[in-house]
């Protein structure tokens, strides 16, 4: 039943299903009440989240993630050889997914920096799956050189949107965050967060690479905030 894989695409999401109806704009208890799904709502779901394949859940036939054939081509894996993607949970200090995939952001053709942290149709060019990671949102490449030697331009950064809070905030941790200056400008930056003298409403952006000097922020400038769970490196392209 569609009902059935509506459900999987909850539990694919790692979110309940209050967050579900406010995403979609399905009205509350929709689940429960329906048995037949009309194409409008079909359409609404698949808009919502694109990465999901309109055949699998149209028929159940075929694979839930609509470039499935990727990790088959790709990786010479079998999807039915892959656990579903958030289906199995490790519990350490925190919990851990044993197979997710992750969405993949190109900065450049995104709406805007704060885009990313906004619950908007942003379009991922790509997935990433790495075992046992937190659960994640979504991942970018990493251009520039401002966190070099722990990051170069090229590699891969996932992150896991958070609370702009000042009492969230793990001091010394690598984020990513979205920046409106007061003239309306958009900035995406990598940067460790630490505390500023100027008090609790600002923060300190400090890079890595000595060559590019710390910035203190307003903290209400910050519009979006992710930290950075697994970074991801090519070393060679053959």
């Amino acid at each position: 039943m569609i009902i059935n894989r509506i459900l999987q695409i909850i539990d694919y999401k790692g979110i309940n299903r209050r967050k579900f109806y406010i995403e979609t704009g399905l009205s509350n208890g929709f689940l429960d009440k329906v048995k037949d799904v009309g194409a409008s709502k079909i359409e609404q779901i698949l808009r919502i989240y694109p990465e999901i394949s309109p055949e699998w859940l149209l028929t159940g036939k075929g694979h839930m993630l609509e470039n499935a054939a990727f990790f088959e081509y790709e990786w010479g894996i079998k999807m039915s050889e892959i656990e579903e993607p958030a289906s199995v949970y490790e519990v350490t200090t925190s919990k851990t997914i044993k197979k997710q995939f992750v969405p993949v952001f190109d900065v450049e053709t995104a709406a805007g920096a704060v885009s990313l942290f906004k619950e908007t149709n942003e379009k991922p060019i790509d997935y990433v799956s790495v075992p046992n990671l937190p659960k994640c949102d979504g991942a970018i490449y990493v251009s520039g050189d401002s966190m070099y030697p722990l990051l170069k331009s090229g590699d891969l950064v996932i992150y896991k949107k958070v609370s702009s809070n000042i009492e969230h905030i793990i001091w010394g941790e690598l984020y990513l965050i979205a920046i409106i200056t007061a003239d309306l400008e958009e900035f995406l930056l990598l940067r460790r967060i630490q505390k500023s003298d100027k008090g609790d409403d600002w923060v300190e952006l400090v890079s890595e690479n000595s060559q590019h000097q710390s910035k203190e922020v307003l903290l209400k400038n910050i519009e979006g905030l992710a930290l950075i769970k697994a970074t991801i490196r090519i070393n060679s392209t053959f």
